[in-house]
């Protein structure tokens, strides 16, 4: 594993040092809030160089977080795995060990950003900004779970939408009551636009299921919904594609956070930090490391969502939908917080609106392509109470943003939206049931 020292050579090379141009977008900067200076002091007093470097990896990788109390829930989920602790035991420290997990994944990319450039850096940023759902969504589909992949796919649209964007505006709206909260409307518009987009690709399926059963219209196959929801994700893809062209390289001033400056806080990692803490090789080394274990545990959270779901009385839809987007997505949602709390509304809005339009665009399609080489029979029709609540809450969130500027009204009406969308789960306690009967 390379030193610092050699970090910051290479990024020499690559003109990457401070006062280079490099940009950061929202989930870097969301990521970056809850970092934290360490004391390294006593690592130079280490006699052995090797092992002075080694440490020195360790530091920068696992306690320059501030979750990082939150990482020996790791270990104790796999060992309550080998222990047989309980299956309820397994799948609460699995939620807990991923939050860490996902906000070091988010770190090690951004690591990785500094070598290869501003366009493949951005890549990295869309491919992994939601791993965590991704890898959740691909082990439950080969366990051949369709309704968890679709509710936890839902459930982190409608967090991201209503309770991380309405949390932060309402904050932002207490905390600076008699201050100005303006915000770039033309990043809400784009991302707007893509979910609606979106939410009709689901309501497609979902509307030829009804015709059909209803007679007004006849159709050549049964399987007419699945090949149109085929159809859709591959359109979907061709959107997101088109849309991550727009943002990383024609419009790329739309999506550029404002600068962020903090004499308040000097343990917090701001945005002109432009330095390397990690070589190349060692970064890819603690990717492949990270993104292993958020595969475990998201393997150990699947396995045994049903076995929760009975102890806690709650439908696993409840669960997929509420609590596993709430509890996966913590660390991206404190950042987002803490920047509305220091009136840093675009990049929140970058966060929120960047997330669930990756989410529906990327992650969903890609589910239902993947499932098709599976021979799993994924479509986008997510039932009508599940696309009821998907496009109320877009266009709830649409006509919130539309004015181009905050206050807490705002977010205390998105929160209040999410609420009643949980309790609407919350009282379905035979859900799973339909959904297996369904598919």
């Amino acid at each position: 594993m390379e030193s610092n020292t050699m970090a910051k050579e290479m990024a020499v090379r690559h003109h990457l040092l401070p006062g280079s141009p490099r940009r950061r977008t929202a989930h870097n900067l969301s990521s970056s809030s809850l970092r934290k200076s360490s004391d390294a002091s006593l690592l130079h007093k280490v006699p052995c160089a090797a092992l002075r470097s080694l440490l020195a990896n360790l530091n920068d990788v696992l306690l320059t977080t501030r979750l990082f109390l939150l990482f020996p829930a790791v270990l104790l989920a796999i060992a309550a795995t080998y222990l047989h602790f309980g299956q309820v035991w397994v799948f609460v420290l699995s939620l807990i060990g991923l939050v860490p997990l996902a906000e070091r994944l988010s770190f090690l990319t951004e690591q990785i950003a500094f070598y290869t450039g501003p366009t493949v850096g951005g890549l990295l940023n869309a491919t992994f900004g939601n791993v965590t759902e991704v890898i959740i969504a691909l082990l439950a589909l080969r366990e051949g779970k369709i309704e968890v992949v679709k509710c936890s796919l839902l459930g982190s649209i409608l967090s991201n939408l209503l309770l991380v964007l309405g949390t932060s505006l309402f904050l932002a709206g207490i905390a600076n009551l008699r201050a100005h909260q303006p915000y770039d409307t033309k990043q809400a518009h784009v991302n707007t636009a893509l979910l609606m987009l979106a939410v009709l690709c689901h309501s497609l399926p979902l509307m030829l299921r009804y015709a059909v059963t209803s007679g007004d219209h006849a159709i050549v196959s049964g399987d007419a919904a699945l090949h149109l929801s085929r159809a859709c994700s591959i359109l979907m893809l061709i959107a997101y594609l088109a849309y991550l062209f727009f943002q990383l390289n024609t419009h790329r001033q739309l999506f550029e956070p404002q600068q962020v400056e903090d004499d308040d806080d000097d343990d917090l990692v701001i945005a002109q930090d432009d330095e390397p803490v990690l070589g190349f090789s060692s970064a890819m080394i603690w990717l492949a490391l990270m993104t292993l274990l958020t595969a475990l545990l998201s393997g150990y959270v699947v396995s045994t969502i049903e076995a929760a779901s009975e102890s806690w009385e709650l439908s696993v839809s409840f669960i997929s939908i509420i609590l596993l987007p709430i509890v996966g997505n913590a660390a991206e949602h404190a950042g987002a917080v803490i920047f509305a709390l220091k009136n840093k509304m675009d990049i929140t809005l970058g966060v929120s609106l960047g997330s669930a339009t990756q989410i529906s665009m990327f992650v969903v399609p890609v589910s239902v392509i993947v499932a098709w080489t599976m021979g799993i029979p994924m479509d986008l029709d997510f039932n009508l109470l599940e696309t009821g609540s998907l496009f109320l809450a877009i266009l709830v969130t649409a006509f919130t943003l539309q004015e181009g500027e905050s206050h807490y009204l705002k977010g205390l009406i998105l929160v209040l939206c999410y609420a009643v969308i949980s309790v609407c789960f919350f009282v379905i306690r035979r859900r799973s049931a339909v959904c297996r009967k369904h598919y």
